[in-house]
């Protein structure tokens, strides 16, 4: 029963945030805090773009597979991480997801984690992750973490440590990406040339962990190693060099489009900042004559 109701965690909960999320957006518009628009539907496309991309990663083949083979294990983290995670963070639904619920449970919710002792380090640990700098070190170490053969495999062999896993990915990706993304009422710390940096020094951690995978001589997953039955015949060795490629050219996908539009944009501030700086100024005495 219970493995059971953990089985369909993600098909609940990506329904109970949909649900909240068209009943805050309908509350919005009929209060008109949030105009009807263009932006407002790209941003609930975004939204809902996501919510699809978690359902694809975690129901369907892709989890079937994913206990089998270890290339498509990594494509399911793939979609959390650089897919879901920037969809959710474009989506801006956090004011639609809480908009919904009751008043009376807002307040008690609020009050007490704004003001309440037991709350204080729960402020503390939300201060530290909603920093740069913390939520950098958050995805990184979790990313690691997760990547060592212990807990690999404990992922394979215990539902509860896999869905742990895959919340754990979610979640510290969305604070990553909520750092260089505006999605009000999170507020954007970095310049726009260090949102570049940040996302290129986020992959560091990604693209050593593929390093290490192609490179290995031998595979480093013993739940892996152990399948008679792999689909399409092929080796644990040549499994696990695939699931490095994917980490390492897919995963790269979203902040590589990120990083050339940031510059981009960066290059095309600077040079409209350059023209204004050397255009002539008119004098302050005015026309001579």
């Amino acid at each position: 029963m219970l493995d059971s109701l953990l089985a369909d965690l993600p098909i609940l909960l990506v329904a109970f945030a949909l649900a909240l999320h068209v009943l805050g957006e309908r509350r919005a518009v009929r209060l008109r805090r949030r105009p009807r628009g263009r932006r407002a539907r790209w941003r609930a496309v975004s939204f809902y773009g996501g919510l699809v991309t978690i359902l694809v990663a975690l129901e369907g083949p892709v989890d079937s597979y994913a206990a089998r083979l270890f290339w498509v294990h990594m494509i399911q983290h793939v979609l959390l991480l650089s897919v879901a995670a920037p969809l959710i963070v474009l989506g801006d639904p956090w004011m639609s997801i809480w908009r919904p619920l009751p008043l009376g449970l807002r307040r008690a919710v609020a009050g007490d984690l704004a003001r309440s002792g037991w709350a204080a380090p729960l402020r503390a640990a939300g201060g530290a992750l909603g920093s740069p700098a913390g939520s950098w070190l958050a995805f990184s170490i979790n990313l690691a973490a997760w990547h060592v053969p212990v807990l690999y495999d404990l992922t394979l062999t215990h539902l509860w440590v896999h869905i742990l896993e895959h919340t754990t990915f979610l979640t510290f990706s969305i604070l990553l990406w909520a750092q260089v993304i505006h999605s009000p009422p999170l507020r954007l710390r970095l310049s726009a040339i260090g949102r570049v940096y940040y996302m290129t020094a986020a992959n560091l951690v990604g693209w050593a962990i593929s390093l290490v995978l192609a490179f290995s001589p031998r595979p480093l997953y013993p739940v892996y190693v152990h399948i008679a039955d792999r689909p399409g015949g092929i080796s644990a060795l040549v499994d696990q060099q695939l699931a490095a490629g994917v980490m390492l050219v897919l995963g790269s996908l979203s902040t590589v489009i990120f990083v050339f539009v940031g510059l981009y944009r960066w290059l095309g501030l600077d040079g409209d900042a350059a023209r204004r700086a050397s255009s002539p100024r008119p004098s302050a005495a005015g026309p001579a004559g």
